[in-house]
Order: structure tokens, then C-alpha cells, then sequence
């Protein structure tokens, strides 16, 4: 009864990060502003709200996670860090409907860095999602050849490949690592702050991306970290597409911005590949739970 309640908790607490992260990208344009004045509130709020919560925490509870856990954790927050500079880039060179279905590729890096580095040898269905999701990849890049898109989708795929990359040596590293995403901002900040102070605060409506890097920033990133504690990867995974699937929805229907016909179809392969590859690996996972209880009764 106890494991059913604890994932029943972690479908709820990851369904509320998932559904929260996929109004980021709308509040980012609603702010109106220029890229590294976006950034440097962006990034700033976001830090100064998760050292408060990181505070708070210590000093109620001896556990509270370390900011960011030795060489590992400093080398993982730079790499969030780079991918937040590269999401940012990203959204204002690009449209959000690619932007989103990039980023989705995420998943399937991390799939393939950890074949390469940590000799998790991936399953053929997995090695042909990987395909089917880089041809989804090349349709949508191959559309923005030419529209001055193709630098935003590039940047888009270099934040998807830090965010892997990050994923992938927190999972060598066995370390809990989830404040470090958040303290991982300090670098976009500080870039940012460097070339803000040259060209000056430029933002219309700043206190939407100041909610944004507050509150919708943390509760996102913590709720997503705090997932896996309660229910498998592959479950958690399906909770990250919901930005895939809804940003762009939100995005038409605040600015009317239409995701054009090469984008559609790219994004719909990468949609159902991925869907259907988690829930496959949702399927494995309990059919190994059910069998290792068939062969090892209480």
C-alpha cells in the first residue's frame, strides 16, 4: 500500500514540475526584452529564490542536498549553465515550436552518451528511436535553412546536449545533484550581467520574467528532480514531453505564432517516437519487477 501511495506522490509532484515548466517559454516572450537582459533576470531570480529554499532547508533538516557535490557537481552546473545560455539563444532566434521539439532530442543523447562513456549498451528498439528522432531532427533544421532559423535550432541542439551531458555524468557520479541545476544559473547570471552592463536593461514587462526565474523556475526544476525518487525513469520522461506537446499550444494562442508544415511533421515524429519508446520502457521495467517477484517470493 506504502509503494503504492509513494507512486501515486511521484506522478503528482512530477505532473505539477511538467505542467509548470511548460508555461517558461511564454512568460520568456511575454517579457518583451532583449536576450541577455532576459537572461540576467531570468537567471538572477532563479538563483536568488533556490539559495533562499536551499537555506531554509539546511536549517530545518540536516539532509538538505549540497549545492553543488564535488568536482562532479561543478563540472554539471557549468553544463546546465552553458545549456541555459544556449535555451535563451535559442528562443529568440528561433520558433518555439522548433525550440521544443529540439530540445526534446534531449532524451535520446542522453541515451547515446551513456552507451559511449558509462557502457550502457541500448536496446535495438532504443538505437532505432534514436534514428527515427534524428530524421524528425534534420526535417525541422532542414525547414529553417535559409528563414534565419537554422542558428536558433543549432542552439537548441547544443542546449539538448548539455542538458545530456549533465544527466549523464550526475548518473556516474551517484551523487544527488538536485540543487545543482539551479545553482547552476550563476554562469548564465554572470555573463549575462557582464553584457547587460554594456548595453543597459532592456525589458518591457520585466516582471514576468521575474515570476518566471522566482517562482515557476524552482517549483519546475525541483518537482521534475524530485521525481525519480518515487517512480521510474521512463514515467518522468513522459512528464518532460508536456512541455514539448503544450508550449508551442500556449505560444499560438498568446502571439498567434503558427508552427510551420516541415516543423509540424518533424515534430510529430519526435512526439510519437519518443512516447512510445517510454512507454516500452515502462512496460520493460514492470515486466522485470513482476518477474523478479515470480522468482524471489516473500
Amino acid at each position: 500500500m506504502s509503494s503504492h501511495n509513494d507512486h501515486q506522490k511521484g506522478l503528482l509532484i512530477t505532473a505539477i514540475g511538467g505542467l509548470t515548466l511548460t508555461v517558461d517559454i511564454p512568460l520568456i516572450r511575454l517579457a518583451d526584452g532583449e536576450a541577455w537582459t532576459i537572461l540576467l533576470l531570468r537567471a538572477g531570480t532563479t538563483l536568488i529564490a533556490s539559495l533562499i529554499i536551499w537555506a531554509v532547508w539546511r536549517a530545518l533538516s540536516k539532509d538538505a542536498p549540497q549545492l553543488i557535490p564535488g568536482k562532479a557537481g561543478l563540472v554539471v552546473a557549468t553544463l546546465y549553465g552553458l545549456g541555459s545560455i544556449a535555451f535563451i539563444t535559442g528562443v529568440f532566434h528561433t520558433s518555439t515550436a522548433n525550440l521544443v521539439f529540439i530540445l526534446a532530442f534531449t532524451t535520446m543523447f542522453s541515451a547515446l552518451l551513456s552507451w559511449l562513456f558509462l557502457k550502457e549498451r541500448p536496446r535495438p528498439l532504443t538505437l532505432a528511436a534514436l534514428a527515427l528522432m534524428i530524421l524528425g531532427i534534420a526535417i525541422i533544421v532542414g525547414d529553417s535553412i535559409g528563414t534565419g532559423h537554422l542558428f536558433g535550432d543549432l542552439m537548441a541542439l547544443c542546449s539538448a546536449l548539455c542538458i545530456a551531458c549533465a544527466i549523464t555524468i550526475s548518473r556516474a557520479s551517484g551523487k544527488d545533484m538536485g540543487f545543482t541545476a539551479l545553482v547552476g544559473v550563476a554562469l548564465p547570471f554572470a555573463v549575462a550581467a557582464l553584457m547587460v552592463s554594456k548595453t543597459g536593461i532592456q525589458v518591457n514587462a520585466p516582471w514576468w520574467i521575474i515570476f518566471n526565474g522566482a517562482v515557476i523556475m524552482p517549483i519546475s526544476f525541483f518537482c521534475l528532480a524530485a521525481g525519480p525518487k518515487y517512480i521510474s525513469g521512463p514515467e518522468v520522461a513522459m512528464f518532460y514531453l508536456l512541455e514539448t506537446v503544450l508550449a508551442p499550444i500556449w505560444v499560438w494562442m498568446v502571439f498567434a505564432e503558427t508552427p510551420s508544415r516541415n516543423s509540424m511533421i518533424g515534430g510529430a515524429i519526435l512526439i510519437v517516437t519518443l512516447v512510445a519508446h517510454s512507454l516500452w520502457q515502462l512496460h520493460q521495467g514492470r515486466k522485470r519487477r513482476s518477474d523478479f517477484a515470480v522468482h524471489h517470493p516473500a
